[in-house]
């Protein structure tokens, strides 16, 4: 299902870096959640998941962050085709809206609007092409720079097998943080 166009982010999302992001990164995904984003946002051709395991750091002297999409899941064919994909923190208020988006496929419904979610693409900047969402406090906007498929020959942990029971190993999706989206009073 194709998903609604998004509109031009307004000028109260302000551009900055990702050393302001507030909070602690871990606790913030693990416990809030996000969404992650990929896709053309202008077109309608993007899909949003929601993800509790990610992070971000520093790799190949550049500010990453890093996701995982197992391959089963809709948004993987978004991830794989577009140069950018996004992280969108929220309020804790709109938690079932994570939960909706987490629970219901982009192949069944408008996910943004049936969470009653606003999708928003940015304009101008670095992070200029990233879609967020209007409802959202922070989106980090990233370029692909790298993916990777889990081997479960690999993991070191047996107990991580059981994350798999269909075998669908996600793969690792790395990016160049190119700028963090702030919603300042609008």
């Amino acid at each position: 299902m194709k998903q609604k166009k998004a509109a031009a982010a307004g000028p109260e999302w302000e551009e900055t870096g990702v050393r302001d992001f507030p909070g602690s990164a871990p606790a913030r995904i693990a416990d809030e959640w996000m969404l992650i984003s990929a896709g053309e946002g202008a077109s309608g051709a993007w899909n949003t998941m929601t993800a509790s395991w990610g992070g971000m750091g520093v790799l190949w002297g550049r500010e990453t962050a890093f996701v995982f999409v197992r391959p089963t899941r809709y948004s993987f064919a978004f991830f794989n085709e577009s140069a950018l994909f996004s992280l969108s923190f929220f309020d804790p208020s709109r938690h079932d809206a994570l939960e909706f988006c987490g629970a219901h496929s982009g192949r069944d419904y408008d996910k943004a609007e049936a969470a009653g979610l606003t999708p928003i693409v940015f304009t101008g900047g670095r992070s200029a092409g990233g879609i967020g969402f209007q409802e959202a406090s922070e989106t980090i906007v990233c370029r692909t720079l790298y993916t990777h498929d889990f081997d479960p020959a690999r993991f070191l942990d047996p107990a991580i097998s059981g994350n798999y029971p269909d075998k669908d190993y996600h793969r690792m999706f790395i990016g160049e943080i190119l700028g963090l989206r702030v919603r300042r009073g609008g």
